[in-house]
């Protein structure tokens, strides 16, 4: 029988099973990654927590791969995994220090965060997009651990709760802003990712795979490019200012806009060519990005 993944519902198996005391607090823990004592071969089919994860990954030994490449950074980075996601060992490196945050969804129950955390982007990224981490970095990081680390280990009080969180909201807004760096600093390769978007989109087209499979998802060009869909679009925001979607309406409009200027085919045509099921779809967004409608747009260019 195959084995299926190991589902955590609880911070206290989970702590059971990586050979750590329990936690302080049943809803929120931190972790330390070198006192984690287990065999991944119980985990061979992956683990699924029931709770966030937010590791903090002091040093690394090795290479990280960001994207389709892989860099030298030592300082450490973090990742962040949502409750129900499938974590597969191999997504977890070996050979780190460092800590990791469980918080139960319970914890920020009746805080605004707990609607609020499922803004953060970065929940859906994969292992391969974490966030690398300066010196800097890693030391303002490193104090936030640290202080929600004493705060579960000081004798708890009515205000513990509201510090805590508010904690975690200066965590990810930090995380927030690091990514941001990390999207400019890593020009090459986002460029390069740029660029394979840009052709995947031409070759869609001039292939007529269009006809047969519609309008180019968002999630099949991420799986293309072998990154997640949401790591794509905030990847795109800061490249070029669209979302992935908004990306894709764009690369239409400018294809749509050639099949008008060549005047080979019918409006209806160059509907079903781009991938739209109805001709009224493809009047619609058309007019909305160009303030005409094709065949005004059409006439246009006749003057």
């Amino acid at each position: 029988m195959k084995k299926q993944p190991v589902i955590f519902n609880s911070l206290s198996q989970l702590h059971k099973a990586m050979g750590q005391p329990a936690p302080s607090h049943p809803l929120i823990s931190i972790m330390n990654y070198g006192e984690a004592r287990f065999d991944p071969k119980d985990f061979e089919q992956g683990i699924i927590l029931k709770f966030y994860k937010i590791s903090f990954k002091t040093s690394f030994s090795g290479r990280l791969k960001y994207g389709q490449g892989y860099y030298d950074f030592e300082e450490g980075g973090m990742s962040f995994i949502a409750p129900g996601q499938l974590i597969r060992m191999q997504d977890e490196e070996a050979n780190y220090d460092g800590m990791t945050l469980h918080i139960h969804p319970d914890f920020l129950r009746t805080y605004p965060l707990s609607s609020g955390i499922r803004h953060y982007g970065y929940f859906s990224y994969s292992a391969a997009e974490a966030l690398y981490l300066s010196e800097k970095e890693k030391a303002t990081i490193l104090s936030i651990y640290r202080f929600i680390q004493e705060e579960l280990s000081e004798r708890t009080d009515k205000f513990s709760q509201d510090v805590i969180i508010s904690q975690i909201e200066v965590l990810l807004n930090y995380a927030n802003r690091f990514y941001d760096r990390q999207f400019l600093t890593r020009k090459a390769v986002n460029n390069d990712l740029l660029t394979r978007l840009e052709q995947l989109l031409e070759d869609y087209f001039n292939d007529d795979k269009s006809l047969f499979t519609g309008l180019p998802s968002v999630n099949a060009l991420a799986e293309s490019l072998q990154v997640t869909p949401r790591y794509l679009s905030d990847l795109l925001r800061n490249l070029v200012g669209l979302s992935a979607q908004q990306f894709i309406h764009e690369k239409v409009i400018e294809k749509s806009k050639e099949y008008l200027a060549k005047d080979e085919l019918t409006i209806a045509e160059i509907a079903y060519h781009l991938g739209f099921e109805h001709p009224q779809s493809f009047n619609k967004l058309f007019k909305s990005k160009t303030s005409f409608s094709p065949s005004d747009y059409k006439k246009s260019l006749l003057n």
